[in-house]
């Protein structure tokens, strides 16, 4: 995972209440707090629900798991955030949520972003009828030799 945001002051609690002002959400002290971890210093990142909880805890702003996991589900619902799904078991959440593909480091559990000009999808089948495709996902999994 991703570092999270240790920045605290008035540049980065205003960055973070921008975010969430562009969704239109509720500025709770729940997400006030998630989103300073997530994107107080202006960077993206990709977190798990027990990373972000994680950090939240040693930040001194003790959250609760379920709180973690419905408000990564608001911010996804709202266009913050997108989720990647790398296995049946575990979600990425990603603070950058324009399509790019992802390495996915699996002796560490670890998500990145590739290269996106390295991909070309050159044709996608057709969706099935009274379906539309609306978002492809790609994961490159990665080991070592």
């Amino acid at each position: 995972m991703d570092s999270l945001s240790t920045a605290s002051g008035p540049e980065a609690r205003t960055r973070a209440a921008s975010w969430l002002a562009k969704a239109g959400l509720r500025p709770t002290r729940q997400r006030r707090t998630l989103a300073l971890l997530l994107k107080g210093d202006g960077r993206d990142r990709h977190v798990t629900a027990e990373s972000l909880h994680d950090a939240a805890r040693s930040a001194g702003d003790p959250v609760s798991l379920a709180t973690v996991y419905n408000t990564l589900r608001s911010f996804t619902e709202a266009g913050l955030m997108a989720e990647i799904t790398v296995d049946g078991a575990r979600s990425y959440y990603d603070t950058r949520v324009e399509d790019h593909p992802h390495f996915y480091w699996e002796a560490d559990g670890r998500l990145t972003d590739a290269p996106r000009d390295s991909v070309r999808i050159e044709q996608l089948p057709d969706a099935p009828e009274g379906t539309e495709i609306c978002k492809v996902d790609v994961v490159i999994r990665l080991r070592s030799r």
